[in-house]
């Protein structure tokens, strides 16, 4: 049985949604999609691998490396190491105009 990963929100407003997200050894966010480009930072090492209908992908996550991902991204994020591991996501809520 696959545990849940552990989100925390810091900040939710007009403009932006900051979450931590933590993961124990073969935790999983679940299927999600993002409806926002958003910005991950990650606190601790670790494999992050997400499942997604074209496929899994395993990254590793450097303390500090920051990266950036489009609105429309569907997978399932799970901690593939053997680790826990950290990041807070950034979620950016653009406004037209």
């Amino acid at each position: 049985m696959t545990s849940e990963a552990v989100a925390v929100g810091h900040v939710d407003n007009d403009d932006v949604r900051v979450t931590e997200w933590r993961f124990a050894p073969g935790a999983a966010t679940g299927q999600h999609r993002h409806d926002y480009d958003y910005v991950v930072v990650p606190l601790t090492g670790g494999l992050l691998k997400a499942i997604a209908a074209a496929g899994e992908t395993v990254a590793e996550l450097v303390p500090g490396k920051a990266y950036f991902r489009k609105a429309g991204v569907e997978h399932n994020v799970v901690n593939a190491g053997s680790e826990p591991f950290a990041f807070v996501e950034i979620e950016l809520k653009h406004r037209p105009g």
